[in-house]
């Protein structure tokens, strides 16, 4: 059994910082691409970010770059978001995808977690 649980997500005012968590159970999350989506009140979901195996990191939206951050932990089987600056347009419930290719962007996800609600108050 896999899975990804995605944490870190609150309340905070404008300007502020979060640091968003996504971790596996039951496969390595360093052999797979890690994609970062968000899905706003009354929107579809969009692309924030992806880190390939490589590390190379894609910004799906270069208005983020600067702002977001993606790092790797390996010993906590782990990916962290670091957010810094949120406006409310940021206010959206954040989503976790690993990729078993590798590569980003990911097609084709093998695990999805539930996501976790960022509020961005003005």
């Amino acid at each position: 059994q896999w899975h990804l649980v995605e944490s870190g997500g609150g309340l905070v005012q404008e300007g502020g910082s979060l640091r968003l968590s996504c971790s596996a159970s039951g496969f390595t999350l360093d052999d797979y691409s890690i994609a970062w989506i968000r899905q706003a009140p009354g929107k579809g979901r969009e692309g924030v970010l992806c880190v390939a195996k490589s590390d190379k990191v894609t910004y799906s939206i270069e208005s983020l770059k600067g702002r977001f951050t993606i790092s790797r932990d390996a010993a906590a089987n782990t990916v962290y978001l670091q957010m810094n600056n949120l406006t409310p347009e940021d206010t959206a419930v954040y989503f976790c995808q690993a990729e078993k290719s590798g590569l980003c962007p990911v097609h084709s996800p093998h695990a999805w977690g539930q996501g976790t609600l960022v509020t961005v108050s003005s």
